[in-house]
């Protein structure tokens, strides 16, 4: 099974914290507020622990579930901490209107986490493009995007524990593209589904 590190101590981080826990993996919790990843840890069961803020994740997988504008500025505080993790970035730069992305450039949060990551440290795109809910109480495909094929290998292990399954979809240039998938899930929950109770996955035809 995984070690994995979750930063932050919102939704996303109790619902991959939960699914975690149930898959067997070891989990640890950093909040910039003590009490907060306390009380996580303490939720999520198990053998579940807390870590201090800014030092070295005791996780090989750390997923930073933080919201999009903040996930670079993390990063770059753990700064040398890091070194030799794979980071997860999880987020959805989405513009004020949530119909396109915060960033104009052909660029992804991904890409600049991995711009300031310090040597060693790999940058994987996952868990973006499925709603929490979905995470919670459904079986939905994973994407992910990354250079390194080691890296992904490891997150792939760790969705498959968790009962899921990895679609890798290529380099870290598509993280890009997946999270402008974030922005079509969100259309399609405004308009053409109507509700908020859906994953895009991939059906493969055999035969």
């Amino acid at each position: 099974m995984s070690r994995i590190t979750l930063i932050g101590t919102g939704n996303m981080a109790r619902t991959i914290g939960t699914l975690a826990v149930a898959g067997g993996n070891t989990v640890e919790v950093m909040g910039r507020d003590q009490s907060k990843a306390d009380d996580l840890a303490k939720a999520l069961g198990g053998d579940a622990t807390t870590g201090t803020w800014g030092a070295v994740p005791a996780g090989d997988i750390v997923i930073t579930a933080v919201l999009y504008d903040g996930v670079v500025p993390v990063v770059v505080e753990y700064g040398d901490a890091l070194e030799g993790k794979v980071i997860v970035d999880i987020s959805n730069p989405f513009n004020a209107t949530f119909d396109g992305l915060a960033h104009s450039e052909e660029t992804s949060i991904a890409r600049e986490v991995a711009n300031v990551a310090p040597a060693g440290a790999s940058v994987v795109k996952a868990f973006n493009t499925i709603f929490r809910k979905v995470l919670e109480e459904g079986r939905p495909d994973v994407f992910m995007a990354g250079d390194d094929a080691q890296a992904k290998a490891g997150v792939a292990a760790f969705i498959e524990s968790i009962g899921l399954r990895p679609l890798d979809v290529g380099g870290l240039k598509m993280a890009h593209w997946l999270e402008g998938v974030g922005v079509v899930t969100v259309g399609l929950a405004s308009n053409g589904v109507g509700h908020w109770d859906f994953a895009l996955g991939v059906d493969e035809l055999t035969g």
